[in-house]
């Protein structure tokens, strides 16, 4: 379904799969739609040039191809350079991203549906692994539907301990394919009166648990009032040094606050990955703009992931913004991507359907932008650390200094 734009309402009718105009995201329309000489200049301004040239495609083998087609699920691979250096060997390092649909069963019980999202990811994992992907991350919940605005208790049974099913299921292909996994799901913390977390579980490449990341701000907007399930995280903004490098998790959410995107880069990360869970009408404005600037201010890479699709309920509710009761949060829109520290970042994977985004990233280039722009040299944290200690005081007053005149009236 092609969408078409009139003047009278500005709008766009997206087609009902969710495609854009009916292609698999804007990138691919411009693609269609400009001669090549156009495309490129509009390619360049959209997604920026890495170390002044267009970003490399990444050829794939052949395994990961056919399971790309047999099972229907989008696939690009892309390659982020850096400068050649006389001390240092390139730092390559291969990320993969997993954007999947979840379709929600009629009826209950519920708690089936977990075997089946195992058993449809299998082949997308499989592919990341045959391609000689080193990290891989998952979506936010990648193991349920995303029911944490319903308010409605029984989804808590897809929760797990961090040694739970679906990390021993991921653990497997940590191992078969010597890859780091980032695992994304609802925790119950059982030695904690089995309090609830959002949590990510960092599985290393022989199979073992790392550690772990809770979520650090939890949203109150529209339908996304999650603090029914859980709160805030209680785990800092850990950096988790693995085989292939630093990296940090940044989940949902979090990725609004410029401070926790800091915070992960003054404890050295060097990709930072931002599972998330997030529908058209919020936010996707926003999504190609935030996890850009972060990777541009704190000199590392960035991996965006949403969950794709929508998810329709069994129960209406309703939500904080005055709307009628309703049975769905509108369309999860996909369009995972990755961002480098030099303002370039990959087209999207697709608006609709399933996906699997592989970009090999040269670690060097986190040292480089900070050499070029000296953003860490230049910062002035002293200033910073007085505003927010006074801030946080009761007794704080703005540091706003007023015209005198103001209210003077002119003559």
């Amino acid at each position: 379904m092609e969408a078409k734009i009139t003047a009278e309402s500005g709008k766009t009718a997206i087609g009902k799969d969710g495609s854009v105009a009916g292609f698999d995201s804007l990138h691919h329309l411009l693609q269609s739609s400009l001669p090549a000489h156009l495309f490129q200049e509009a390619s360049r301004l959209l997604i920026g040039l890495n170390c002044g040239k267009t970003l490399d495609s990444v050829a794939l083998p052949e395994p990961a191809k056919s399971l790309s087609v047999n099972h229907d699920f989008d696939l690009q691979a892309f390659s982020f350079r850096a400068d050649k250096e006389s001390l240092r060997e390139p730092r390559s390092v291969r990320v993969g991203l997993i954007q999947n649909s979840i379709s929600l069963p009629t009826t209950e019980p519920f708690l089936y549906q977990k075997q089946g999202i195992f058993e449809k990811l299998t082949p997308i994992i499989e592919a990341a692994g045959a391609s000689g992907v080193n990290i891989l991350c998952l979506q936010e919940a990648w193991t349920m539907p995303f029911a944490f605005c319903t308010r409605e208790k029984k989804w808590c049974e897809f929760a797990e301990p961090i040694d739970g099913e679906s990390t021993k299921f991921l653990q497997e292909f940590a191992r078969r394919y010597n890859m780091v996994i980032v695992s994304p799901i609802l925790e119950r913390d059982v030695n904690h009166g089995e309090t609830l977390w959002n949590t990510a579980v960092i599985i290393g490449n022989h199979g073992n648990i790392i550690g772990k990341h809770r979520k650090n701000h939890i949203p109150r907007v529209g339908d996304f009032n999650e603090s029914t399930y859980y709160m805030e995280g209680n785990t800092g903004h850990p950096v988790f040094e693995t085989a292939y490098g630093k990296i940090a998790v940044n989940i949902c959410y979090g990725r609004h606050h410029p401070l926790n995107w800091l915070a992960f880069g003054l404890n050295g990360a060097e990709i930072v990955f931002n599972p998330s869970a997030t529908v058209g009408e919020l936010s996707e404005p926003m999504w190609p703009i935030e996890a850009r600037n972060a990777a541009i201010a704190n000199s590392y890479f960035v991996c965006s992931i949403n969950r794709v699709g929508t998810e329709h309920f069994p129960n209406p509710f309703t939500s904080g913004d005055g709307k009628p009761q309703h049975a769905d949060f509108g369309h999860f829109y996909g369009s995972s991507y990755i961002s480098a520290p030099d303002s370039s970042c990959t087209p999207s994977l697709s608006r609709h359907r399933d996906g699997l985004l592989i970009s090999d990233v040269d670690l060097n280039l986190c040292r480089q932008l900070k050499d070029k722009w000296g953003f860490r040299m230049t910062a002035r944290y002293e200033i910073y650390e007085d505003l927010l200690a006074r801030y946080v005081k009761p007794d704080f007053e703005p540091q706003v200094i007023a015209d005198p005149l103001m209210h003077k009236k002119t003559v």
